[in-house]
């Protein structure tokens, strides 16, 4: 009987050590599987390249999904693609930090479903398990924040022009600081109920994209199956957005989604994260029709960092992008849109940034359009499209 009882009680430790360890080794493992670079730090621009970047007054990126990985972004890691001392040393002024609430297994660039969802385990492994979308994007939301208010003034959340403006005043003092914003990738974070949108907003979130990589019940997805644009309730969304002055971001939705969204609304778009079928040709790459539609709505197309999105897995894949978009739209509509830490191998991380200023160098692009693509491009739209306060 003593046998039997110590038995159990190992048992009982041994099961309690695994429960306690899983937090906080499993998501750090599957972290850095997922969001790989393929050339490691540092990076090396060129004298004039690395000049033009430093001297650059404000850098801004439209995409990564840093928070849902549970990494605390306040420490400078040694895996993954963004965290607040990296961007620091990047001299990011402003980073979009969008939340990623569910994701399909398997997950392909060209037909999924909503059936599975790997972000459960993922949350279970990160000890904040939940099964409510919403409450997993809230709880990224209060991440953001936490991060903030105990960054001792070196981060700030931006949620309006009044806020943007009074971080630019102290930033114009101390460049060493930096800023985020909160956005949403794909609207099934609403749980299927649209006073979820105001929710979402009361939490922070300027920004929403109404797919990600399957259909939901605002409509259909680049990557899913069904190729429909939106539904009646995902045209009330949008309706929802807009009078609340969210910015709808384009980024992942079905061709005849985005057309829907075009003739709906009468504010700029954006898309976050894309890249172009004139040099990447996908279902998940904007065509030319729709980056004209997007910059005739003063809007923005952020360009990804990744292989699939560039069709190269360097600087000067992206750089490539960048200057077919500027050929054809102009370059005050061109931005990035890194996708870091987004599930996806890029070729640096934040601070490996430069290197894209070098390309764009070489590929003869303007020092004013560069310093337009790198920032000033998103510092004017958020200006101007965020809510007074």
């Amino acid at each position: 009987m003593k046998k039997l009882l110590k038995g159990v009680g190992i048992f009982f430790i041994l099961l309690i050590i695994i429960i306690v360890a899983i937090p906080i080794i499993v998501p750090k493992i599957v972290d850095k599987d997922h969001n790989k670079v393929i050339q490691p730090p540092p990076y090396h621009a060129s004298t004039e390249a690395t000049e033009l970047y430093q001297n650059l007054d404000f850098i801004a990126d439209m995409h990564c999904d840093a928070l849902l990985w549970d990494r605390d972004l306040l420490k400078d890691n040694d895996y993954g693609h963004v965290d607040i001392p990296k961007m620091r040393q990047a001299n990011i002024a402003i980073q979009a930090f969008t939340i990623v609430t569910k994701s399909p297994k398997g997950q392909n660039f060209d037909a999924n479903t909503g059936e599975s969802d790997n972000i459960t385990m993922l949350y279970a492994a990160q000890g904040r398990p939940t099964l409510s979308l919403t409450k997993r994007a809230l709880l990224q939301c209060k991440s953001l924040y936490e991060f903030a208010n105990k960054s001792d003034g070196q981060f700030f959340v931006i949620t309006s022009k009044k806020e943007l403006q009074e971080y630019l005043k102290k930033r114009a003092i101390n460049k060493d600081i930096t800023a985020g914003f909160l956005g949403v990738e794909g609207a099934h974070a609403l749980d299927g109920d649209i006073d979820q949108v105001q929710v979402l907003y009361n939490h922070g979130v300027r920004m929403m994209a109404p797919t990600h990589f399957f259909d939901n019940k605002l409509g259909g997805s680049a990557h899913g199956v069904s190729g429909e644009g939106l539904t009646a309730f995902g045209s009330n969304v949008i309706k929802k957005m807009e009078e609340l002055q969210m910015i709808i971001d384009l980024a992942h939705c079905s061709p005849k989604m985005i057309d829907d969204i075009i003739d709906m609304t009468s504010v700029p778009l954006v898309s976050s994260h894309t890249g172009v079928k004139g040099t990447c040709d996908n279902v998940r790459n904007l065509s030319d029709k729709h980056l004209k539609a997007i910059a005739d709505s003063g809007g923005l197309i952020s360009i990804a960092m990744f292989e699939q999105a560039s069709c190269g897995e360097d600087a000067k894949a992206v750089a490539k992008a960048i200057q077919y978009t500027i050929d054809l739209v102009g370059a005050e509509h061109v931005a990035l849109g890194s996708d870091f830490d987004g599930s996806v191998t890029t070729p640096f991380n934040i601070t490996g940034l430069p290197l894209i200023v070098e390309e764009l160098l070489k590929l003869g692009i303007a020092k004013e359009d560069i310093q337009m693509i790198m920032g000033e491009n998103v510092k004017r739209f958020l200006l101007k499209n965020l809510p007074e306060e």
